[in-house]
């Protein structure tokens, strides 16, 4: 079996290798020809699928962060023999599943059944969204700076960030997928309370904030805050008692983890990608796209909570209720519109490098 400290390099290193053969095909192709695409969803699925079940089953080690906390719980769930009480439990969903999960597999087919709904949400996603490149999409969702951490550590919250990207993949269909995005909101929010902002964003987007001027202003706005206020706001949202998980905004962090000293332009720097390149796409360019246009915004207004909250410790926690959808907004505009006709391929593979190429550097900064 493979070391779990090599779990993360190996995996990186492969997406890197992938995506360096997917950009080498894509790199002299124009506009139309990637927005043509070609049908590569069977083998879209095969990687993502085998990165799912290698994953899945994954040693129960302390590099991977809150696997050993899950599977303690997971093992009083198999001793108990008695069904979880969920009545007061705002994620009852979770909980029932570890627990049925409990009395009838081990704890690595649970993390299996866990990281195929994770991986396999994020992929139906990009099959709905970018349905002429689902592979192109799914190595930018894969290259993503925290998509690995959410399939090892916080796995909770990934898979329900996934099935919130599912539930943006239907938001702007008729009546029927309307309803869809709206039960599969109601799953996310009872298996991890906090994909409640994102969803409310997606809300707004769809209703009040339709115009992405609107939200950019807005995500403006909040840095100003930010900057003015400082701790004081996070102190605000700490006190709205939404979750309990607010708490980590006004808690002593720890020093080995990611938390905030101060105002995290770095990290600002890495949110706004997908806002400066919807910003020249929908404002400079002027093109429109319906979808498009509701992930963007509902992505900058996610992070625009974040934003505000930015000198909190453990604002990271927040910080992934914009970034999983990260990948979507870059990817959606680069596989799906005519922004720079002949240049697209070359401009594509060189986005696509550069976001892999900061996960790599992050993960060998870091250690991990």
């Amino acid at each position: 079996m493979i070391e779990a400290k090599y779990y993360s390099a190996i995996f990186i290193y492969a997406v890197i290798i992938i995506t360096v053969m997917v950009c080498s095909k894509l790199a002299n192709s124009n506009a139309r020809k990637i927005m043509s695409g070609e049908n590569n969803f069977g083998l879209a699925a095969i990687i993502t699928f085998i990165f799912a079940i290698w994953i899945g089953m994954r040693p129960v080690a302390g590099v991977f962060g809150d696997t050993i906390n899950y599977a303690h719980l997971y093992h009083i769930y198999e001793d108990s023999r008695v069904p979880v009480d969920t009545r007061d439990l705002g994620e009852w969903m979770w909980t029932n599943l570890m627990f049925y999960c409990s009395q009838n597999m081990d704890v690595s087919m649970f993390f299996t059944l866990v990281d195929i709904g994770y991986f396999g949400c994020t992929l139906w996603a990009c099959k709905r969204l970018m349905p002429n490149n689902v592979l192109a999409a799914m190595l930018f969702n894969l290259g993503a700076y925290s998509f690995f951490s959410y399939s090892t550590n916080g796995l909770r919250n990934g898979l329900a960030c996934s099935v919130v990207l599912l539930a943006l993949s239907f938001a702007n269909g008729n009546v029927r997928q309307k309803v869809t995005a709206a039960v599969l909101g109601f799953i996310a929010i009872n298996i991890h309370k906090t994909t409640a902002l994102p969803l409310l964003m997606l809300i707004l987007s769809l209703t009040c904030i339709r115009s992405f001027k609107w939200a950019y202003g807005f995500w403006l706005f909040s840095i100003l805050l930010s900057l003015l206020f400082g701790n004081a706001i996070s102190d605000i949202f700490a006190g709205l008692g939404f979750d309990d998980r607010l708490s980590y905004l006004t808690d002593e962090a720890d020093e080995n983890t990611f938390s905030s000293t101060g105002f995290r332009w770095d990290f600002l720097l890495y949110s706004m990608m997908p806002i400066v390149l919807g910003y020249y796409v929908v404002i400079k360019r002027n093109i429109t796209d319906k979808t498009y246009t509701l992930l963007l915004n509902t992505y900058t207004l996610s992070n625009a909570f974040w934003v505000m909250v930015i000198r909190a410790n453990y604002s990271n926690r927040f910080a992934y209720l914009s970034w999983f959808m990260y990948a979507m907004v870059l990817a959606y505009p680069l596989l799906r519109l005519d922004i720079w006709g002949p240049k697209q391929g070359k401009n594509l593979s060189l986005i696509m490098l550069g976001q892999i190429g900061f996960t790599w550097f992050m993960a060998a900064i870091l250690g991990k």
